[in-house]
């Protein structure tokens, strides 16, 4: 590989990234957000959004796994930063506000096909790292040990159902700590 050829690809895997971004903030305001929208708010020409999105479901799904990984990436980041079961619970929200986001991105994640394909491709890393959040809570003893992590994503599923406004936000916390309760180690 030549360096011209190196340069227009990392300029590529930036314009990717670029689109992308603005395409999550596009969506997060109207999940209706037009490619047209989304390629002028990225600065970029409609025939650079279709090359690395040729239909609106392929961004919209990327932007759903680019934020998935980007939130699993967050996990050893916030358990360096908090405490485990305050990372727990942080980590919690910004699933929580992921999964709402993804609620406003129209049809192309409620199509069963690309929805089952999508959401087998992230669930595996999700449980892992609730699984490694866990393992975090049980070693320094703010949960009890034993808990399936796939439980605890289930039970936590409360979270994406409650609106982000105020309201929604002071009952997540008081149903966060419902849950937390629960899950503490006996005399915890």
């Amino acid at each position: 590989m030549t360096a011209t050829d190196a340069r227009r690809r990392a300029d590529a895997l930036r314009n990717r990234e670029h689109i992308l971004r603005v395409a999550q903030e596009a969506f997060a305001e109207s999940g209706a957000a037009s490619l047209n929208t989304i390629a002028k708010r990225a600065g970029v020409g409609a025939g650079t959004l279709y090359r690395h999105f040729p239909t609106r479901e392929a961004l919209v799904l990327a932007v759903y796994r680019h934020d998935v990984q980007r939130l699993i990436d967050s996990v050893d980041d916030h358990l360096a930063a908090h405490t485990p079961l305050e990372a727990f619970r942080i980590w919690f929200t910004s699933l929580a506000d992921c999964v709402r986001v993804k609620h406003g991105l129209g049809e192309a994640l409620h199509g069963a096909a690309a929805r089952d394909t999508v959401v087998h491709e992230t669930c595996g890393s999700v449980v892992g790292a609730v699984g490694t959040l866990l393992r975090a809570c049980e070693a320094d003893g703010s949960v009890r040990p034993g808990l399936a992590p796939q439980d605890v994503l289930l039970l936590m599923g409360f979270l994406w159902r409650v609106g982000g406004d105020t309201l929604g936000r002071d009952r997540d916390r008081r149903v966060t700590e419902l849950v937390v309760n629960g899950l503490r180690a006996t005399g915890g």
